[in-house]
């Protein structure tokens, strides 16, 4: 088996002709004056929206199993404020069983074209079913039936039994609405601390958290 071959280090070159346009989109220290993460994140989240070529709202999501190991995937963020950082998925899951027993988690943005990163650690809430019965009603009416046929996270024989409860369900809500299964639903992770990171030359990037201290936020600068 042939080794994958590893980029090598950037070199002064690399960095002087490769990194020139976000490396001059990092350096505006202005960014890291705010006092509060949530503003700065959403100002991120429109330049990722501008550069990436898809799913901007794209994050990991890392959630505790039941040995205590670390499990991780990527999922979509669909609503940010104040409150914290909202996806929604099947609650029988394994996302969704890990967060019932471990109602903690982390999320991590990657926005390769923009070298920036953002880290975001905190409890996790269950959204209102109001919240919940609005966004699964904003969904595609397909995505709202795969919601129904779809026994997510468990074994499944073949593609075409898939495709079978697909057509099942299909024919079952036929010329009605899609509800919502009770099944579906919404979490919303409630920061403890925010991390933003920015790639500068010659790995001397920076790195600014925000830690949750009552009410407001403490910003720390860290070593890169």
């Amino acid at each position: 088996m042939t080794a994958p071959v590893i980029p090598p280090s950037p070199s002064r070159e690399d960095y002087a002709r490769d990194y020139a346009a976000a490396l001059a989109a990092n350096s505006d220290d202005a960014a890291f004056e705010r006092a509060e993460p949530i503003g700065l994140f959403i100002d991120w989240l429109a330049d990722a929206r501008a550069h990436e070529v898809n799913d901007a709202n794209a994050m990991t999501l890392s959630t505790l199993d039941a040995e205590g190991l670390p499990d991780a995937r990527i999922v979509l963020l669909k609503d940010v404020d104040g409150r914290g950082f909202t996806f929604y998925s099947n609650r029988e899951s394994a996302k969704g069983v890990e967060l019932d027993a471990h109602p903690v988690a982390a999320l991590t943005f990657h926005w390769k074209s923009l070298r920036r990163q953002v880290r975001v650690r905190g409890v996790v809430q269950p959204v209102g079913r109001e919240e919940a019965d609005a966004y699964f009603a904003s969904r595609a009416r397909e995505s709202r039936i795969g919601a129904w046929a779809s026994d997510q996270s468990r074994p499944l024989p073949d593609r075409a039994a898939l495709e079978a409860a697909v057509a099942r369900e299909t024919s079952r809500f036929d010329g009605q609405d899609v509800p919502r299964p009770e099944r579906w639903t919404g979490w919303r992770v409630v920061p403890s601390s925010v991390e933003f990171w920015r790639d500068r030359p010659f790995r001397l990037h920076d790195r600014m958290r925000f830690v949750r201290d009552g009410e407001g936020w403490v910003k720390i600068r860290l070593w890169p």
